[in-house]
């Protein structure tokens, strides 16, 4: 089975790798699709958030990552994937993903989306508190991995 996980990972942080590895174990493909959102300017470009995710998948065979932009639709549909994997950490994630959900399915009917929930531990992990609390130059290292915390040292020197 193929699964798509979308997100802007700007930055990825620990949240999204937790969802990332037990994806891995559970899917025969993870695809991790980095989204170009025009609605958000990002702190990391592109290409180097797809970097730092890469660094962290040289033990995965089964996880690739792919930039895509427009509707998360097309993008299941271009790679053929079988479902949509969510991650979510509060009650609020699941009703807005909820929502997002249905939009996805009226836009496409045979796209399945399965929600999981991060490990507790990073319920409170964001990529903008990520971003907030290293602009301040707060200790990250709770929410994102070292190589992750260094690229953001230095966004904020």
């Amino acid at each position: 089975m193929k699964v798509i996980f979308p997100g802007s990972f700007d930055p990825v942080t620990k949240g999204h790798l937790n969802l990332i590895y037990r994806a891995a174990k559970l899917f025969d493909e993870v695809i991790v699709a980095v989204l170009i959102n025009q609605e958000k300017p990002p702190l990391f470009t592109p290409e180097e958030r797809i970097e730092m995710i890469r660094e962290l998948m040289y033990d995965y065979d089964n996880v690739s990552v792919k930039l895509f932009s427009g509707l998360l639709v097309d993008f299941v549909r271009e790679e053929k994937a079988d479902a949509v994997i969510r991650g979510l950490r509060t009650s609020q994630d699941f009703l807005y993903e909820r929502q997002l959900s249905l939009l996805n399915h009226s836009l496409y009917s045979d796209m399945e989306e399965i929600f999981l929930f991060t490990d507790g531990k990073y319920s409170y992990v964001s990529s903008s508190f990520a971003r907030e609390v290293a602009s301040y130059g707060g200790d990250v290292s709770g929410m994102v991995t070292e190589n992750v915390a260094e690229r953001l040292r230095k966004k904020f020197e």
